[in-house]
């Protein structure tokens, strides 16, 4: 069953193929501000629990390791009842201590076995739920660089088409009035810069 975050990024893909083209670009998308940011809130909201849920797995490995203990002790402790059944009788003493003895090693044995196969167990828990946090994280950062890649292109591209227009205007004001075409210059060298940052742009 997938992962609330592993539901969100594919949200947030097919979210992305079903926005529509910028006009005249193939590479150019329109997005909706706030349904992106309602997705890239709620993945950052589910990551936390996520991780804590696999957190908790892991811990289960001390779980998994005392049960495995307790029916390792509850397999010798019936066998050294059966051993002290054994060695009470008296003519078969011989006897007993051969069948006690065989039974507590038979007991030693399963026990081990309980406990390296739930060793096993615990470690192999653990290193899935290390792997697939470690996907999940990294799905989060390749999103995240494409998100950052996708803003600053979109940057770009406005601060491209904000100097063509201005070029644009300065050409046919110089065609207007040629004679002031150096005043322009030396005015427009003293007005102040306008920093146009990528939150202007959202």
């Amino acid at each position: 069953m997938a992962s609330r975050i592993e539901q969100i990024i594919e949200e947030i893909e097919e979210y992305i193929d079903g926005c529509k083209y910028q006009a005249l670009s193939s590479s150019k998308i329109i997005v909706n501000k706030d349904e992106l940011e309602e997705l890239l809130n709620e993945l950052r909201s589910k990551t936390p629990e996520e991780i804590k849920r696999y957190q908790k797995i892991i811990s289960n490995k001390e779980a998994i390791l005392a049960d495995a203990q307790a029916k390792a002790d509850a397999i010798i402790a019936k066998a050294q009842v059966k051993t002290d059944e054994l060695v009470s009788e008296h003519q078969i003493m011989q006897q007993a201590y051969a069948q006690a003895n065989e039974v507590v090693m038979i007991a030693t044995k399963q026990a081990q076995e309980i406990l390296d196969n739930a060793t096993n167990d615990a470690n192999n828990i653990r290193m899935g739920a290390m792997q697939y946090t470690d996907d999940i994280l990294r799905n989060l950062e390749i999103s995240i660089s494409h998100a950052m890649d996708s803003a600053k292109a979109r940057h770009e591209n406005y601060m491209s088409s904000l100097q063509e227009f201005y070029d644009v205007v300065s050409s046919n004001r110089a065609e207007l009035n040629p004679a002031a075409e150096d005043a322009v210059s030396d005015n427009t060298e003293n007005l102040p810069k306008i920093d146009i940052s990528s939150d202007m742009l959202k």
